[in-house]
């Protein structure tokens, strides 16, 4: 059985929400492949005791690292809990990340809300269950 890639993200204020969400729904990921940005993915390990793939930090080109999966058809959820009210540095990495999931039907979850409900509405493994992916190429 192939196992989908989720991606764990946070913006720092943001950090304790995704790791207590994460804790909660440590059942449900699991079951997934997980990568993350760096010091995300550091303090998620850390909390949770799973296997996570961490790529850079934010800011030094984690969160395109996180869009180069997207481009390569590597990824398949992304949740990214990020502060509206505290604008990074990175910002334009953050917003490119965001179109790219948008570009290919990924789908995010950028709070707790959006989170509970991807993660407990549909099952991303069911058979059943099939993102399309946008052909450009036509």
């Amino acid at each position: 059985m192939t196992h989908k890639t989720v991606a764990l993200v946070a913006h720092d204020h943001k950090k304790p929400e995704l790791i207590q969400w994460s804790k909660t729904n440590i059942h449900k990921l699991r079951q997934y492949k997980l990568v993350a940005t760096g010091t995300t993915g550091g303090l998620l390990q850390e909390a949770l005791g799973l296997p996570i793939t961490r790529y850079r930090s934010g800011p030094l080109g984690g969160d395109q690292q996180i869009g180069a999966l997207i481009a390569e058809g590597k990824l398949d959820v992304l949740v990214f809990f990020w502060d509206p009210l505290d604008p990074a540095p990175h910002d334009p990495d953050v917003k490119a990340l965001l179109r790219l999931c948008s570009v290919w039907n990924i789908p995010v979850a950028c709070n707790k809300a959006s989170a509970d409900l991807m993660f407990n509405v549909v099952d991303i493994d069911a058979p059943d269950y099939q993102r399309d992916i946008p052909d450009y190429g036509k």
